[in-house]
C-alpha cells in the first residue's frame, strides 16, 4: 500500500468523480482507477461503489476513508515538525472561524505572525458544524468557535459573547440605558439565518424571555446584516465582538440587552492529535498569553461611552 493510493481516495471522496479527482492528483483517470484497486486488493475489501459513475464508498471505504485522513495529516505533520526543527515555526496554519467570531480573528493572527514571522495562515470562515468536520478530518488545524466540547477536540476559553441592540438614533428604544429581549422581538429586525448558530442562540434567548421573533431581513453576512442596519430601516442584536471590526454605522447606537441566563463561550478549540503539530502548539502558546476579553471589553466601553 503507498500513500499516493491513500491520496487517491481522499480526492474521489471529496470530488465524486473519478475525472475530477485524477485532475486534482495530476494523474490520468486510469492511473487514479488503478491505484484505487490496488488499495483495495492490498485491504482486501471492496471500498467503492461502481456503476456507470461514482455513486460512494462502500461502509468499509468510510472507515479507509477516516484512516487515510489521518495518515496523511500525520505525514504532512511529520514534515513540518522536522522542517520547524531545522528553521523554527513555519508552514501554513489552517484556521477557521465562525463568521460571528471571524471579526476577532485579527487579535489571535497578528500576535501569532510577530512571534512566527516566518509561518502563513489561511483563515476561512466555516459553520461551527463545519469546523468539527474539518477538524476530525484534520483539513484544518484549529478553530474560532463556540465551545461546546465536542469529542477529541480540546479548546482555550477566549471570551463570553455579549449581545447589543443596533438601532437607529431616532428608534423606539434609543434613549433605553438596557434593552429588554421582549422589547426588541418588537422592532422591525435584521439578524443573521437560522441555519448560524450565532441565530439559533439569540432565538433560544428571545425564547427564555417569552418572546418570539420574526425578522424582516434575514442574511448568512455580518457584513451584508450591517450593510442593511446602516440604511437607519432595521435594527439588529449583535456580538460586541463586532465592534472590533466594523464599529457602529453613523447615525446608530448601541444598547446592551439585558443579561441573559447564561452566556455563550468562543474559545480556540483544536483536534487532539499525537504528536501535537509545532504550529499548532505555537499558536496555543499566543493564545494562552492573551486577553481577548479585556480587549474587546475596552472596545465596547469605548463605544458605549460615545
Amino acid at each position: 500500500m503507498l500513500l499516493r493510493e491513500l491520496e487517491y481516495l481522499v480526492a474521489l471522496a471529496r470530488e465524486r468523480h473519478f475525472a475530477r479527482a485524477a485532475e486534482a492528483c495530476h494523474v490520468s483517470q486510469p492511473s487514479l482507477s488503478a491505484g484505487i484497486r490496488r488499495l483495495e486488493t492490498d485491504l482486501d475489501v471492496t471500498l467503492v461503489r461502481r456503476g456507470r459513475r461514482f455513486t460512494g464508498l462502500t461502509e468499509e471505504g468510510e472507515r479507509v476513508l477516516l484512516w487515510a485522513h489521518r495518515i496523511l495529516a500525520d505525514l504532512d505533520g511529520m514534515r513540518d515538525d522536522l522542517g520547524q526543527m531545522r528553521a523554527g515555526v513555519s508552514g501554513t496554519l489552517r484556521l477557521g472561524a465562525i463568521p460571528t467570531a471571524l471579526a476577532a480573528a485579527s487579535l489571535l493572527t497578528t500576535p501569532f505572525c510577530v512571534r512566527h514571522p516566518h509561518a502563513r495562515i489561511s483563515l476561512g470562515s466555516l459553520s461551527s458544524r463545519e469546523i468539527h468536520r474539518r477538524l476530525t478530518d484534520f483539513e484544518i488545524d484549529a478553530a474560532l468557535t463556540y465551545l461546546d466540547g465536542e469529542d477529541g477536540e480540546r479548546a482555550i476559553p477566549l471570551y463570553e459573547e455579549r449581545y447589543l441592540l443596533l438601532t437607529p438614533d431616532d428608534g423606539d428604544l434609543a434613549d433605553r440605558p438596557r434593552a429588554r429581549w421582549t422589547e426588541v422581538a418588537a422592532l422591525p429586525l435584521c439578524l443573521l439565518g437560522q441555519e448560524m448558530r450565532n441565530r439559533r442562540i439569540l432565538d433560544e434567548l428571545f425564547h427564555d424571555a417569552g418572546a418570539a421573533v420574526v425578522p424582516a431581513i434575514e442574511t448568512d453576512s455580518v457584513s451584508a446584516l450591517f450593510a442593511h442596519v446602516a440604511t437607519h430601516r432595521w435594527s439588529s442584536v449583535i456580538a460586541h465582538a463586532w465592534l472590533h471590526m466594523i464599529g457602529v454605522p453613523d447615525g446608530m447606537r448601541i444598547i446592551p440587552m439585558e443579561t441573559p441566563s447564561h452566556s455563550p463561550q468562543i474559545g480556540l478549540v483544536t483536534a487532539e492529535r499525537s504528536p501535537e503539530p509545532v504550529v499548532v502548539r505555537a499558536l496555543l502558546d499566543v493564545a494562552r498569553g492573551l486577553d481577548l476579553r479585556d480587549a474587546l471589553d475596552t472596545t465596547l466601553r469605548s463605544h458605549l461611552a460615545r
